[in-house]
């Protein structure tokens, strides 16, 4: 049975090295927003450095979830003092519990407080697409699923909660994804 990948990607406004007042506030809701989000229903994994390491995204072994990668208009710095990113790959059940779990608890506190954090790229901020059962998805693969949905739109491939398909590739809403969209989870 497929499950739904979510990437998310936003470029901070300074550096996680020497954050601005807003930027490290965004830093230390982290762990809540992780927890919460952890334990809502539908939720399956989300990428952890394999050794919990310390350092840049760039420089941590993600183990299955594979090496680091960013979009291709990603112009930031990828140094301990010049990264400002924030990125995560998460997988779920189905597209409800995925639409839940992000639009509500201190994930959504801190989505109405994004623009606080984080710059206005003209980019997509997330993208959705259905992982096969068994598999665990790359950094690459949101990457590349994220680069074709800024350049061609939402498609089977590459998906928004806004736009969405189920996954045998018809159009369905996260807000109402019955047994098409999440296969009744």
């Amino acid at each position: 049975m497929p499950r739904l990948a979510l990437y998310t990607f936003g470029v901070l406004k300074s550096p996680l090295a020497d954050p601005a007042p807003l930027t490290r506030e965004l830093h230390d809701r982290g762990e809540v927003v992780y927890r919460a989000i952890g334990g809502q229903p539908g939720y399956l994994a989300h990428a952890e450095a394999a050794d919990g390491g310390r350092g840049t995204h760039f420089e941590l072994d993600w183990g299955a979830w594979g090496e680091f990668a960013v979009p291709a208009w990603y112009g930031r710095g990828r140094t301990a003092e010049t990264t400002a990113l924030a990125a995560t790959l998460s997988l779920w059940t189905g597209l409800r519990p995925a639409f839940r779990a992000v639009h509500s608890g201190p994930h959504r506190e801190a989505l109405n407080r994004r623009h606080d954090w984080f710059e206005r790229t003209g980019h997509p901020a997330h993208v959705c697409w259905w992982a096969a059962d068994g598999g665990t998805p790359t950094w690459q693969d949101g990457v590349s699923r994220l680069e074709h949905l800024h350049a061609h739109g939402p498609a089977p491939h590459a998906f928004t909660f806004h736009h969405a398909f189920a996954p045998d590739g018809t159009p369905t809403r996260a807000t109402d994804a019955g047994p098409r969209g999440d296969r009744g989870r």
